[in-house]
């Protein structure tokens, strides 16, 4: 049994991502899920209830209980990656709002796994997508709206939170925009014709004025559109094209890098483009095979 300051601080941490973060339905149970098995494992490990300031208390040792008794109930590398990962962000938080040191928990090493490689969509699919996903509103400055985030995303290659922090002042689109990414990171980014068209579009007929630091894409009430309804329209879309589930907004901005390293750009362009601190991830994150690779530097590079 967990402590109720346990179960009321959890319910709080999730509230505030999606609240600040507007995480996804599916990944706060997800959260919910792995935080509640570690507090329940550390309520047997320590023999009763733990209550906050018990928490605070928690040594490497003890993660290294935990992570091994979740191993032993069968719980795969990466699934306890993502479960530490979730302990990890909610202690971060925890340890912020009552001033104690999470050290023990944050230090914890997540196990080595295999990362599947992105699953970017094909070009005809992606084109489709954006097509499709403007028949799923029956309001034509909804369905305006969703097509020119969704045009954001694949042309641009914008994460869904950057092309909703967008604002009035940010119209009419400019040749390039300035985004801030994660970790506050900024990058220069081109707008397509078409990403600057589709977004016109959506001005003329949104029924909401433009306001300099207002949202530019709203909701039907009027407020900050949630990334949720753009992730609806785009499950309608797929499961009329026939799409697999991975064909989802953040699949739009693998698919950007993807199909420009396949049409021969650079990968350390496509780096700044998308705002990555490291090559590495860069690389992970485009599905190009490695003898398209090769051929792309047999044909740039000088002594070739």
């Amino acid at each position: 049994m967990i402590s109720p300051a346990c179960r009321d601080a959890l319910e709080q941490w999730l509230a505030h991502l999606s609240a600040l973060r507007d995480a996804a339905e599916n990944t706060l149970t997800a959260y919910r899920g792995d935080v509640v098995e570690f507090l329940a494992f550390m309520t047997q490990h320590f023999g009763g209830p733990q209550g906050l300031g018990a928490l605070a208390e928690i040594h490497t040792a003890d993660m290294r209980a935990w992570m091994a008794a979740s191993r032993a109930t069968g719980t795969s590398a990466r699934s306890l990656a993502r479960k530490l990962s979730a302990v990890k962000s909610f202690y971060t938080w925890l340890a912020d709002r009552h001033g104690f040191e999470p050290t023990a928990v944050l230090s914890a090493r997540s196990p080595k796994f295999q990362k599947k490689l992105p699953r970017p969509l094909a070009q005809d699919a992606a084109l489709a997508m954006i097509e499709t996903v403007e028949h799923q509103s029956t309001t034509d400055w909804v369905a305006a709206r969703d097509v020119a985030v969704v045009t954001l995303l694949y042309g641009c290659g914008l994460r869904i939170s950057e092309a909703l922090g967008l604002t009035g002042g940010d119209t009419p689109l400019p040749n390039v925009l300035r985004i801030t990414g994660k970790g506050d990171k900024e990058r220069i980014v081109p707008v397509l014709p078409a990403a600057k068209a589709a977004v016109e579009r959506y001005l003329q007929l949104c029924p909401f004025p433009v306001e300099q630091d207002k949202p530019l894409f709203r909701g039907v009430r009027g407020g900050a559109l949630n990334g949720r309804m753009i992730r609806t329209a785009m499950a309608q879309a797929r499961a009329q094209l026939g799409l697999p589930a991975t064909a989802t907004p953040h699949a739009l901005r693998h698919s950007f890098a993807t199909h420009l390293l396949e049409a021969g750009g650079d990968l350390r362009a496509i780096q700044e483009l998308l705002g990555h601190a490291s090559l590495s991830t860069t690389q992970a994150y485009t599905a190009v095979d490695t003898a398209h690779l090769m051929d792309v530097y047999d044909r740039a590079h000088p002594k070739a």
